[in-house]
């Protein structure tokens, strides 16, 4: 607390001096533009040249100075938050964020009165904090991150961000398994292809079984080791092996489940499988 004092942060900004006391309880906090989100890269690292934090399991700012890489520039470092480059975005900041996984936490977030309704019937009664048209319900554990797992409910945890409204009302809860179970999701079903088959009944005649799945495996490691750009390597994937063996008939819907099963591992939901499966097909006319 000595610090804080000695570098005495601008009393004109309100927000920085919120961002400040809440990283001394132990929130990594970062500044939020209008509309609820964070600034944008700085230019060595847009597009995340820099290497990005988002794609790592801890928060953190990358080695340049501004608050880069949304949820992952988080902290609870004193010299960051009252730094300059931090400080111009506190001059230009409309809200204060936390990254709640860092702190231990998770926050169900409850977008309207029905969801509210659900959570006072099924879940154990924790911190709260009322939202602009809810509640934020806060439990003491980390798990995955996830939108809409149930209408009008989204989690924010690891690699997430969540604004702070407020100190709200109770004691955070342990994070109850009725909670995480909300993120589990069961292997979705896959569309068959209906690759157009073509003269001699549909043989392969250039391609061996072997060499076919050897396709899919590559397939299957290739979205498997994507770091980041995880929708553009599952599309591009897609598109290559449906560009190999598309047209010929050999692709079956059990080739087909291997690479939802790989792209769904990655976070990829059902419905952007379908799309960039659909979306290849249409491409390559298949």
């Amino acid at each position: 607390m000595t610090q804080l004092t000695t570098m005495r942060p601008r009393s004109d900004r309100p927000l920085q001096l919120a961002a400040i006391r809440l990283a001394a309880d132990g929130l990594p906090v970062l500044p939020l533009r209008a509309g609820k989100v964070p600034f944008g890269n700085c230019p060595a690292c847009t597009k995340n040249v820099c290497g990005g934090r988002p794609n790592m399991k801890t928060p953190g700012p990358c080695v340049c100075a501004y608050p880069c890489h949304g949820w992952a520039a988080a902290t609870t470092d004193p010299d960051t938050l009252n730094s300059p480059a931090w400080g111009q975005a506190w001059g230009r900041a409309a809200a204060v964020a936390y990254h709640p996984g860092g702190a231990g936490l998770t926050v169900v977030d409850l977008d309207n009165a029905d969801a509210i309704t659900w959570a006072r019937k099924t879940l154990p009664a924790t911190w709260a904090v009322p939202t602009t048209r809810g509640e934020h319900w806060i439990y003491q554990g980390v798990m995955s991150s996830a939108n809409t797992v149930r209408l009008g409910v989204d989690i924010k945890s690891a690699m997430a961000y969540a604004r702070w409204l407020g100190p709200g009302t109770g004691t955070a809860a342990p994070l109850p398994d009725a909670v995480r179970a909300l993120v589990v999701k069961a292997p979705a079903p896959v569309r068959p292809v209906t690759a157009p088959v073509p003269a001699g009944g549909g043989v392969c005649r250039h391609r061996t079984p072997a060499y076919l799945e050897r396709g899919i495996v590559m397939a299957e490691q290739q979205i498997g080791a994507a770091s980041s750009g995880v929708h553009t390597t599952v599309y591009r994937t897609f598109l290559a092996v449906l560009s190999a063996h598309g047209r010929c008939g050999c692709l079956t819907e059990a080739h087909t489940a291997r690479l939802f099963a790989a792209a769904q591992a990655k976070g990829e939901t059902s419905r952007h499988c379908t799309d960039a499966w659909t979306n290849a097909r249409t491409r390559l006319g298949v």
